[in-house]
This record gives C-alpha cells, sequence and structure tokens, in this order.
C-alpha cells in the first residue's frame, strides 16, 4: 500500500471534465496531469477508468481514482458501489475515493463491504465526507484517508462556508490521514487549511477547471 508520507503536507490536484466537453478525453487528461506534476503535486485525483489509465500511462504521481455514476433512486454516485471499486482497482489507481456518507447506495453496496474491497486488493481507502459522523463511521471501517469532499453537497451540510476548516480540524482529531478538498482557490486558503489540520490538500476546479475559469472572467468583462 502506498506510503502517505509522499502525499503529506502537499498538493493532489484534481483532473477532472464535465462529459462530453472539450476537455473529457483521455489524453487532455493526461497531458492535464503531467503538467501539474512537473508544477510540483504529489498526486492527482482521476475520474473514470479510461482516463485513470491514460494518467497512469504518463505521470508517476500516485493517483487517487474514482468513478462517478448515477443510479436512479440514489444520491451517491462517486464509486457508489463495489462495481466501480473494481473498475478503479483495474486501472490501477493506488488509492481509491469513494462517498462516505451514510446515505442509502444501490445494489446493496456498503461501506464496509468497500473498503475490505479496496484493502483485499493491497490499495488506500479514501472516504469523502460531509460530515464529521461521516468521517468517524469511515475511520472505524478502516478508511486510510479522511476527506471533506462532499461537505456542502449533502442536505445536511448545504450551505457550509468551504473550504471547510472546522471540519478539517475535528477529522484530524480522529487520527487517519485528513484532506481538505472543496473551496480551496488560491494558496492561501490552501495553507489555511494545512494549518486547520489537514494533511494534505486537493484543488480541482481552481487549477483544471478551465471551462469554469474562463466563464468567470467572461462573464466579469461582459458586466
Amino acid at each position: 500500500m502506498i506510503s502517505f508520507e509522499a502525499l503529506r503536507g502537499g498538493l493532489i490536484v484534481s483532473v477532472q471534465a464535465k462529459p462530453g466537453s472539450a476537455l473529457d478525453d483521455p489524453a487532455a487528461i493526461a497531458a492535464l496531469a503531467l503538467a501539474a506534476q512537473e508544477g510540483g503535486a504529489v498526486g492527482l485525483r482521476i475520474q473514470s477508468a479510461a482516463h485513470i489509465r491514460a494518467v497512469k500511462a504518463r505521470c508517476s504521481l500516485p493517483v487517487v481514482g474514482l468513478v462517478k455514476r448515477e443510479y436512479p433512486g440514489f444520491e451517491p454516485y462517486i464509486t457508489p458501489t463495489l462495481r466501480e471499486v473494481e473498475e478503479i482497482l483495474g486501472a490501477g489507481a493506488e488509492i481509491v475515493a469513494f462517498d462516505a456518507t451514510r446515505r442509502a447506495r444501490p445494489e446493496g453496496a456498503t461501506l464496509e463491504r468497500i473498503v475490505a474491497a479496496i484493502h483485499a486488493a493491497s490499495r488506500a481507502a479514501m472516504a469523502d465526507c460531509a460530515s464529521l459522523e461521516d468521517a468517524r463511521a469511515a475511520r472505524a471501517l478502516g478508511a486510510d484517508l479522511l476527506a471533506t469532499t462532499l461537505c456542502g453537497y449533502t442536505e445536511e451540510s448545504r450551505g457550509t462556508p468551504l473550504p471547510a476548516l472546522d471540519l478539517v480540524a475535528r477529522i484530524a482529531e480522529l487520527g487517519g490521514f485528513t484532506i481538505c478538498e472543496g473551496g480551496i482557490g488560491s494558496p492561501e486558503a490552501g495553507e489555511g487549511a494545512l494549518r486547520a489540520g489537514a494533511d494534505a490538500i486537493v484543488v480541482g476546479t481552481a487549477l483544471t477547471g478551465l471551462a469554469a475559469r474562463v466563464g468567470e472572467f467572461a462573464s466579469a468583462l461582459k458586466k
């Protein structure tokens, strides 16, 4: 299993693209990931098996893999079942990220079975949490990394100011490897997350969300 010391105090760059967008292409994602590696990132967060394989072929950094898939009638969509876990493992990601909220999952999937499947393949399990209760439950099941990824995106956490520094501090007290993800838009905000107790940070849109960033500039100019 990966040593987390290589991630400690560092930046994990989330390189993802909306389905059907110009960057929704394995070659484009791999190029962006390589640029992140060259810029000093310590890890990469990549969505979909095809994109993970493309990134692994060009980059040497550890990959946090996930698969986003919606199932009618269920809210979790980040690696919600064992099917997605197997896809990520087969693509070669060292870390598997999954929705760690307490919401019902499709196909009878449970957090316990998801963590067990990840560990059976000697990979690390990253719990994407929305609350301290999510993190505590995931930690009890053996999750290796606890992230604030879903804070602000569930009914109970909606409206929480991001980055969720208070949640970071409380999760850090649980003793696991704590990751602040969500709402980090500047180096200063990243430094603040580390001071709050995060062991590493994940930044996505602020670095690789080209369409969103261009939209901000374009809208501002129109005003």
